[in-house]
């Protein structure tokens, strides 16, 4: 369990016990690249809902830490292609939820990867001594 103050929000769909759960997992696991983070917000959205473009996701972080700026990640993940399947004849409303789960953990993670990339960054330049001389 993370104790990092976060903030999750849903927009464009219903809240989701399973996708906040994952969002708050991969909190936790971004601790491990910077310690120190003092704040975390996490949009979930999908801002378009016609059937025949498919589904995407836009997942937008933003994580504080201390003497740095705010790192801001926003990921769009397109899943036309991937949803295909839940809109045949047989279509099932249960069967979109399930997708919509599936799908969103995976643009879930795509945009934590980046969050990791940016913090891990953020650490190794404040870890360097300021004021160095490379090639010196």
């Amino acid at each position: 369990m993370t104790l990092i103050p976060a903030q999750v929000t849903f927009r464009g769909l219903a809240h989701s016990d399973e996708l906040a759960t994952a969002v708050r997992e991969r909190i936790g696991w971004l601790e491990q690249f910077h310690p120190g983070i003092v704040r975390c917000r996490v949009l979930v959205e999908v801002p378009h809902r016609h059937r025949q473009d498919g589904r995407q996701f836009h997942i937008r972080i933003e994580v504080t830490v201390p003497r740095g700026v705010p790192i801001v990640v926003s990921h769009d993940a397109s899943l036309h292609s991937t949803l295909k399947d839940v809109e045949e004849a047989e279509h099932h409303k249960t069967a979109d939820v399930d997708a919509v789960h599936r799908y969103g953990r995976v643009a879930i993670h795509a945009a934590f990867d980046a969050a990791r990339r940016q913090l891990e960054d953020v650490a190794r330049e404040q870890r360097e001594p300021t004021g160095r001389n490379v090639g010196s």
